[in-house]
């Protein structure tokens, strides 16, 4: 599955990956080593979790190299009068503006307003154009988005 990545987003990866596998993975090893060194494995809490910490660690380093593999970078170069994978957008609901950037998954911060083209605003927004309005159903009820700009 291609994963579409904007070059900071890449680049942020790596650097998380870099880390992990230099970084973090050799404390996690000296903890366990600290943590074996107690002697019985079958009640020791520190090696348990050490354990834990390792094997969570290596899903994540397998989960990032899987992403940077699949990556495709999203051109700079927008369209900006159609909303892309990359695009900042400029929306209305309720009187409020918002401005929000459609980012992949892995790249999403909803406090930053970088939110993910698979969400349901960003599946919503994708090949709109400014103007044009988007409805959301939440739990509560529905919200309705007006494209104000697209950058």
């Amino acid at each position: 599955m291609i994963e579409y990545l904007t070059a900071q987003g890449l680049e942020k990866l790596k650097k998380e990956l870099d880390y992990l596998k230099n970084v973090k993975q050799r404390e996690i090893a000296a903890q366990l080593h600290t943590a074996a060194a107690f002697g019985d494995l079958s009640e020791n809490a520190a090696y348990h979790q050490g354990k834990e910490a390792l094997s969570f660690m290596r899903g994540r380093i397998d989960e990032l190299e899987k992403i940077i593999k699949s990556a495709k970078i999203i051109s700079s170069q927008k369209n900006s009068n159609k909303v892309e994978i990359g695009s900042t957008i400029v929306v209305q609901a309720d009187k409020e503006t918002e401005t929000i950037c459609l980012v992949a998954p892995s790249e999403s911060d909803f406090l930053a307003g970088k939110i993910s083209y698979q969400s349901p605003l960003g599946q919503a927004l994708l090949g709109r154009l400014k103007g044009e309005e988007v409805e959301i159903e939440c739990p509560n009820k529905k919200i309705k988005y007006k494209i104000l700009e697209i950058k």
